[in-house]
Order: structure tokens, then C-alpha cells, then sequence
């Protein structure tokens, strides 16, 4: 259903609709109808073709949005609320989530870069925190280990990150605030 209710796909509708109904009116002869609709329908289902053959959709959510909103109205920091809305919406000409960040962190493998699979949003002693899971491809754990300290600080001031193994080649990366 998600896959269906991208903008991608909703222009590509569209515009075929147009283009169709367009045609219709050419073949019927009803000008006022059909240059409008053929003038914008081809160029809508066009773009929408080039969004769909490039969009990388919203990574698949553990939590309902609305099970943590009051905590994360609270004591979310800045950077878990980017970090969440970034992973959460459909993306176009990118391979994975978080590419330039990861890219940056030289967390990143051209050919085989990791991939972002779930997120959860969860209670750290009454602070609101995430865990993203993450399926490291070519990128080596030892790589990730040895930046533990830097993610954290490469999200927002007051984050820190927790690494936990979850399979031969994944991670469970937690955003969290330390807790006093």
C-alpha cells in the first residue's frame, strides 16, 4: 500500500489519466479538451516515471507515530527529531537512508552500502530514544564499533549512540540522551 501512495506513483496515475482522457477527447474531436489534457498529461506521467525509477521509500516504522508522541514532545532533541523525520519520508536519487551522513562518518561502500531497515522509537530512562536497524552490507562492524563515540555527537549535541549486535551482518544502532 505505501509503495502506491508515493509521489511517484501518484504522478504517474495522474498522468496517464490525463494522456488517456486527452486522447479520448483528440479522437472524439473535442479540442477544448484535448490539448490541455495532452499537453500536461505526457510531461506529468513523464516526471512521475523519473520519480518512481529513482525513489527509495520511508523506512519501515517498529512503533506507531502516535505511541511515543508525548515523550517525544518532551525530551526529544533536535537531532532524533531530524534524524527520525529524515528516515520517515520518501526519498528520490538516493541508494539508502542516511547516504550523506553515512558518507561523512566513511561509513559508506559504493557498491554495497548499508542499508536502513527499521526504526523504533522507545523510553531510555524516561527519555525519548531510537534504534535503528541497520544491515551493514561491505561496511565492516569493526568500522562502526570504532566510531561508537562519534555518532552520537554527528546527530546532535547531547546524543549518544549504543551498538548492539543483532546477526552475523547487522546492527542495532540506539540514539539516546544519557541519563543523568
Amino acid at each position: 500500500m505505501q509503495a502506491i501512495l508515493s509521489p511517484g506513483s501518484l504522478l504517474t496515475v495522474l498522468g496517464s489519466v490525463l494522456t488517456v482522457i486527452g486522447s479520448i477527447a483528440y479522437a472524439t474531436d473535442a479540442p477544448n479538451l484535448s490539448l490541455p489534457t495532452i499537453f500536461y498529461g505526457i510531461p506529468i506521467f513523464l516526471g512521475g516515471l523519473a520519480l518512481k525509477s529513482s525513489e527509495l521509500p520511508p523506512v519501515r516504522r517498529l512503533t506507531a507515530p502516535a505511541q511515543f508522541q508525548e515523550l517525544r514532545d518532551k525530551t526529544a532533541t533536535e537531532g532524533q527529531l531530524k534524524l527520525l523525520k529524515d528516515v520517515v519520508r520518501w526519498r528520490y536519487g538516493q541508494k539508502a537512508h542516511l547516504e550523506s551522513s553515512l558518507e561523512a562518518l566513511k561509513l559508506w561502500d559504493e557498491d554495497n552500502p548499508p542499508q536502513l531497515e527499521s526504526i523504533e522509537e522507545y523510553n531510555y530512562g524516561d527519555r525519548y530514544a531510537l534504534r535503528l536497524q541497520v544491515q551493514l552490507n561491505a561496511v565492516d562492524k569493526s568500522r562502526w564499533f570504532a566510531l561508537e563515540d562519534r555518532l552520537g555527537r554527528f546527530f546532535g549535541p547531547g546524543l549518544e549512540a549504543c551498538l548492539e549486535e543483532n546477526g552475523a551482518n547487522a546492527l542495532n544502532i540506539c540514539f539516546r540522551q544519557p541519563c543523568p
